[in-house]
């Protein structure tokens, strides 16, 4: 399997929506509850997915289970970073590790072996993410960075056994379709068990917001997989996490941050990395 550009492509317009439903949870006043939203909603999107796409086979049926239960955690921690710190640390900092540790298990689950130049190209997109969001102030939110860290391992884990069980799966919509069927109900149910009363008029208020990052979510992930089923997984791993770029462009364009020479600096870095990708 190789990186054609048409998958290059694919993986950063999904990129492009990972980012714009991130940039929702941290505009949100309460950042778990949008979050249950989000997920609540992409499971109601995916059921006419399910019905048009089918079951997948029962030997995907495992590594579903296993994503739900290890997705539950991720939810946990990505409200809890962005409760105890800004997106412009929290996301690039959880974003930008994941790579490299799916990279280094990638070898012994799923026995792919990367050249030296997209190895070059994982760690420069890291690098660059991390340039990206860590000032001389990111660690002075230790709550967020903790949240972020743990979040990165529980990235590189869903990201590995989801790979696993789209290949299993043989494709990856009925996969991605039954995820997201099931994934959202969990966390989505332990959210509003606790928010209690405050649950009705936020969904009321939030739901046309919502509808459009659980579609932003699903579109994003799917594309995620079919690229894992075409193009060893820790190179498009590391691809999806452009996301930070777009991230920072959001910043730039719609919140008029400014362009700082670390930010230059970082995309360089992001680009070349992914150019070394496409090469290797």
């Amino acid at each position: 399997m190789t990186l054609t550009w048409p998958v290059v492509l694919a993986v950063l317009f999904g990129a492009l929506l990972h980012a714009s439903w991130n940039a929702l949870v941290k505009s949100s006043t309460d950042k778990a509850l949008d979050t249950a939203l989000i997920n609540l909603l992409a499971s109601f999107l995916a059921i006419p997915l399910v019905w048009w796409f089918g079951w997948p086979p029962a030997q995907a049926w495992p590594f579903i289970a296993a994503s739900i239960v290890i997705h539950i955690g991720y939810y946990v921690a990505l409200a809890g970073a962005y409760r105890h710190g800004d997106l412009g640390l929290t996301y690039p900092l959880m974003r930008g590790s994941a790579p490299l540790l799916v990279a280094l298990s990638a070898s012994v689950t799923l026995g792919e072996t990367l050249s030296p130049l997209a190895w070059i190209g994982v760690l420069g997109v890291s690098a660059g993410v991390l340039i990206l969001g860590l000032t001389k102030h990111a660690f002075d939110a230790p709550r967020a960075v903790q949240f972020a860290l743990v979040n990165a391992v529980i990235i590189a884990s869903y990201t590995v056994v989801d790979a696993l069980g789209v290949r299993a799966a043989g494709g990856a919509l009925p996969y991605v379709a039954t995820l997201f069927l099931i994934d959202g109900w969990p966390f989505a149910l332990i959210v509003f068990a606790r928010r209690k009363w405050a649950v009705g008029p936020y969904i009321r208020k939030r739901w046309p917001i919502g509808l459009g990052g659980a579609a932003a979510s699903i579109g994003s992930y799917a594309v995620a997989l079919w690229a894992m089923t075409q193009a060893p997984v820790a190179t498009v791993a590391a691809l999806r996490e452009t996301s930070v770029l777009f991230a920072a462009l959001f910043g730039v364009w719609f919140l008029k941050e400014v362009f700082t020479l670390r930010r230059a600096v970082g995309t360089c870095v992001i680009v070349s990395g992914v150019m070394a990708l496409r090469l290797g």
